[in-house]
């Protein structure tokens, strides 16, 4: 039987993907947003009701009101609902119903989880298995980021955000190098670790845990976990049950790696994105796929057609022989890993950082990773910090622009200023890859725009 739900926040990337399942279950689905996202937008086209601003009669007729963890209590929606006797859940009160018919393949790590899950959704729709999932992003060879299907699977990106994954009671976790992030929510790394093994507990009795195995942390979580479940490893430890034994890159193109199974036999799987952390996230894939039973020849097959998701090494095309590239990257780890990516495809030309840092909390407290992040690129741009949900501060990210290691680092404020830097600076082979969890990827867009009618002047 159908029902309405109502979000309060339905154009951000928690609430939106949650919004289009149940439309495409058939439920009645309204929601209200300060700004009118593309994601909005799209639940609008799909036939949702969309409101741009906040009013307490837009929650007339609901069932059910979703909010995101952006909303306060309030709220004037919050308040009539409250006052209407309806219902008021957050992501985390609602995903276990809202998975609660399929077996669960969650995917949670600091790093690694939107790729991965998308390529769990890829490989379970090329076997015809027509998973339902959610994504943090746009997968590029779904075209979505989210679906409700008929298949016995639902594959979700596990969010540690806020605790939001605690909602989940998994058949199968994929659980990707654990590392301190989000210091607004986790006052110290004990507690965002923590948070990890209450996922961990939250698994079904006869659930399946499959573990990084080359991060000592994330390993401790696993070791932890072997008393209850049954975990298995992936990666290239001489103990992992999963043995990445070697990774190869090639220019212009992406990873090859040879990973040995349980049995003893080696998988040769070759992917279209670079990067050794995108071989891991495949690793993983193969891992499960091999856990549940599938074809590993039609997955790996369907590995190879893999082509990334939206806003990670988003390569977006040459314009006048300068590649533009956005990515999602904003902890360290993300930062050093991408760039090293891009070296990798891009081994002869010029790499220019952009990095918008995002949060003040994330940009103090790891400072001095950020310092050593750069390395592997020709040169670095640091702009302002992008709040996101905390207020202002008197606090530049100027301080860390100017401590990175590494010789050639332009401070530059505003978006608008970067891209008036760049039109100058950037020559044919040039390689622009823009880092950026808030409003940089702007940037790109404004310089493809402008490269665009360069190319035609040319």
């Amino acid at each position: 039987m159908s029902k309405h739900y109502h979000f309060i926040g339905i154009g951000g990337t928690g609430l939106a993907p949650i919004a289009r399942v149940l439309l495409e279950q058939g439920n009645t689905v309204s929601g209200s947003d300060a700004l009118i996202s593309p994601l909005a937008e799209e639940l609008r086209s799909m036939g949702a009701t969309v409101y741009a601003g906040h009013k307490a009669e837009q929650i007339a007729g609901a069932n059910i009101v979703i909010r995101s963890s952006a909303i306060q209590e309030d709220n004037v929606e919050v308040q009539a609902a409250r006052a209407a006797g309806i219902p008021v859940l957050r992501r985390v009160d609602f995903l276990q119903q809202l998975t609660a018919h399929q077996k669960v393949i969650a995917v949670a790590g600091t790093h690694g989880k939107t790729t991965t899950t998308a390529m769990v959704a890829w490989v379970l729709h090329q076997a015809n298995l027509d998973p339902s999932f959610i994504i943090g992003g746009t997968s590029k060879n779904l075209k979505s980021n989210a679906h409700a299907g008929h298949g016995a699977y639902f594959v979700i990106e596990a969010d540690e955000y806020d605790s939001m994954f605690l909602g989940l009671a998994p058949d199968y976790l994929i659980l990707t190098i654990v590392e301190y992030d989000h210091p607004d929510c986790y006052p110290t790394h004990e507690a965002y670790i923590h948070a990890f093994q209450e996922l961990v507990g939250k698994m079904k009795n006869d659930a399946i845990l499959l573990v990084y195995a080359d991060h000592p942390q994330t390993c401790e979580i696993g070791k932890w976990a072997e008393k209850a479940h049954r975990v298995l490893y992936y990666g290239s430890a001489t103990f992992a049950d999963y043995r990445m034994k070697s990774i190869h890159h090639q220019e212009q193109q992406g990873a090859n790696f040879q990973l040995q199974l349980p049995d003893g036999k080696t998988v040769s799987q070759d992917l279209s994105i670079p990067g050794d952390h995108n071989a891991f996230n495949a690793a993983a894939v193969l891992a499960l796929v091999d856990v549940v039973g599938l074809s590993m020849e039609s997955t790996c097959s369907a590995l190879k057609q893999f082509s990334g998701t939206g806003r990670r090494f988003d390569t977006l095309g040459s314009f006048a022989g300068i590649t533009l590239i956005d990515d999602y990257g904003h902890h360290p780890t993300e930062i050093r890993s991408t760039i090293q990516a891009a070296r990798s495809r891009y081994p002869q030309q010029r790499i220019i950082a952009v990095w918008q840092p995002h949060t003040y909390s994330r940009t103090q407290q790891l400072f001095q990773e950020y310092l050593d992040a750069f390395h592997a690129s020709d040169m670095v741009i640091v702009t302002e910090i992008y709040a996101s949900r905390e207020k202002q501060q008197n606090y530049s990210s100027q301080l860390i622009a100017s401590q990175i290691h590494h010789d050639n680092v332009h401070f530059i404020a505003s978006i608008a200023e970067v891209v008036q830097f760049l039109q100058k600076e950037l020559k044919s082979g040039d390689v622009v890859l823009v880092l950026s969890a808030g409003d940089a990827y702007q940037i790109n867009q404004q310089l493809s725009a402008q490269l665009k009618e360069r190319g035609k002047h040319a």
